[in-house]
C-alpha cells in the first residue's frame, strides 16, 4: 500500500469518501447506557471493517492481519492514534451491524441526493445465503445432535430460485426508477427463516420522500403493509401505491366472500385490499411492476458475485454475518459513488475491486 501505487490511491479515495458517512451514522445512532465511551470511535471501526471487506479478507483473522500490516496508513487516513487489538476488533465486529444499518440508509440518501438512483419507484426483496459448515437437518436439531463445524445460529429458509437453503437472509430496498441506477437504499440481515412480515415493517417509515410505487413479490402480501405504505398515521392517503400480487387463504384463485355482514373496520380494510387488487390489474401498474424483475432479481447476482457471497457466507454466527453483509452493501454503495465521481454512469464496480 505504498503512496505511489494506484492501489493506495484508490483505497485512500474510498476511505475519504466513506468517513463522513460513518461519522454521520455514529451521530445519528449514538451509544447509550452505562459505561465510559470507547477509546476508539465507532465510526473508525466501520471504516476498518469496510476496508477489510473491500480487500476480500474472508475471516476476521485475515482481516485483522491485513489491517495491522497497514496500521500506519490507516491511522493517518482516519486521523486517529489508537488502533484496536485483535480481541477488540473481533468483539466490536460482532456489534458493528447496528451502525452499518444506519450507514446504509444514510449513504442511500446521499445516492438519491446526487441523482445516482431514482426512488420514485422502489423494490423490496429478500435473498438467501448458505451458511458455513455442513447441513444440519431438522431431525438432528430436534434431537440436539451437533455436527462438527455446523453453524448453530443458521436456520432453514425457502425461495423459488434456490429452494431450501440453510443459512441467512438479507432484505434490501432498491431504487427501481427509470432514470437512475439500481442501488440499495435500506437493508437488514436475519436468519433464513425470518419472515418478510417481520423485517419489512421497520423499513416503511424510512421510505424516500419521493417514492410513489413500492414493488414486492407475493411473500410481502399483507393488509398491514399496504395500509402502512398507502396511509399515514391519521388514515389519510399518502399518494403511494403498494404493488404486490395478492394471495387469498385457501388457494391462489379463490375470490373473497361478500363482506356485507363483516364488521365495519374489517369491511374498510377489505375494501382497500380490493382497491389495490383492481389497481394492480391496470396496465399502468403492470408496467411499473415489470421493473421489479429487471432490478431486484438481477441485483442479488451482481452483489453476491462482487463480494464472493454466491456460494456461502463468510462467518459463523448471526451477528458476524449481519456485520459482513451490511458492510458489503455499504461498500457496494460506496463503489457506485466512486464510479460516478470517475464519470462512469453505470454500476460496473468490479474494476474498482480488482485494482484495490
Amino acid at each position: 500500500m505504498g503512496h505511489s501505487t494506484r492501489v493506495s490511491v484508490s483505497l485512500h479515495a474510498l476511505v475519504k469518501l466513506m468517513i463522513p458517512v460513518c461519522q454521520r451514522a455514529e451521530r445519528a445512532h449514538p451509544r447509550s447506557g452505562a459505561g465510559r465511551p470507547p477509546e476508539i470511535a465507532d465510526w473508525v471501526m466501520l471504516v476498518l471493517v469496510t476496508v477489510a471487506i473491500l480487500k476480500s479478507r474472508r475471516n476476521k483473522s485475515a482481516q485483522y492481519r491485513f489491517l495491522s500490516q497497514n496500521r500506519a496508513q490507516l491511522l493517518e487516513w482516519t486521523g486517529t492514534t489508537r488502533f484496536p487489538s485483535r480481541s477488540t476488533y473481533c468483539e466490536r465486529y460482532r456489534r458493528a451491524h447496528r451502525l452499518f444499518q444506519v450507514a446504509v440508509r444514510l449513504q442511500g440518501r446521499c445516492l438519491l441526493k446526487h441523482r445516482v438512483g431514482d426512488a420514485r419507484c422502489v423494490a423490496v426483496d429478500k435473498s438467501l445465503i448458505r451458511s458455513l459448515g455442513p447441513k444440519w437437518p431438522k431431525r438432528l436439531r430436534v434431537q440436539g445432535k451437533l455436527l462438527r463445524g455446523v453453524d448453530r445460529e443458521s436456520t432453514w429458509g425457502f425461495c423459488k430460485h434456490h429452494g431450501w437453503v440453510q443459512g441467512y437472509s438479507y432484505e434490501v430496498l432498491l431504487s427501481a426508477g427509470k432514470k437512475g441506477l439500481v442501488v440499495p437504499l435500506l437493508a437488514s440481515v436475519n436468519q433464513a427463516h425470518c419472515s418478510e412480515h417481520r423485517s419489512f415493517p421497520e423499513k416503511i417509515p424510512h421510505l424516500p420522500r419521493l417514492t410513489k410505487y413500492v414493488l414486492a413479490d407475493s411473500g410481502y402480501d399483507g393488509n398491514d403493509h399496504g395500509d402502512a405504505i398507502e396511509r399515514d398515521s391519521r388514515g389519510n392517503p399518502t399518494g403511494r401505491r403498494f404493488l404486490c400480487p395478492q394471495i387469498y387463504r385457501g388457494g391462489h384463485c379463490r375470490q373473497p366472500e361478500p363482506f356485507h355482514d363483516a364488521h365495519r373496520a374489517r369491511r374498510e380494510v377489505r375494501m382497500r385490499r380490493e382497491a389495490r387488487y383492481r389497481y394492480f390489474q391496470t396496465k399502468t401498474a403492470r408496467l411499473h411492476y415489470s421493473r421489479r424483475g429487471r432490478t431486484a432479481e438481477p441485483f442479488h447476482e451482481w452483489f453476491k458475485s462482487s463480494f464472493q457471497l454466491h456460494e456461502r457466507a463468510w462467518h459463523r454466527g448471526l451477528d458476524n454475518n449481519r456485520t459482513q453483509i451490511l458492510a458489503a452493501l455499504f461498500a457496494y454503495q460506496l463503489l457506485v459513488r466512486y464510479n460516478r465521481r470517475k464519470h462512469k454512469h453505470n454500476a460496473s464496480i468490479r474494476w474498482i475491486v480488482d485494482t484495490l
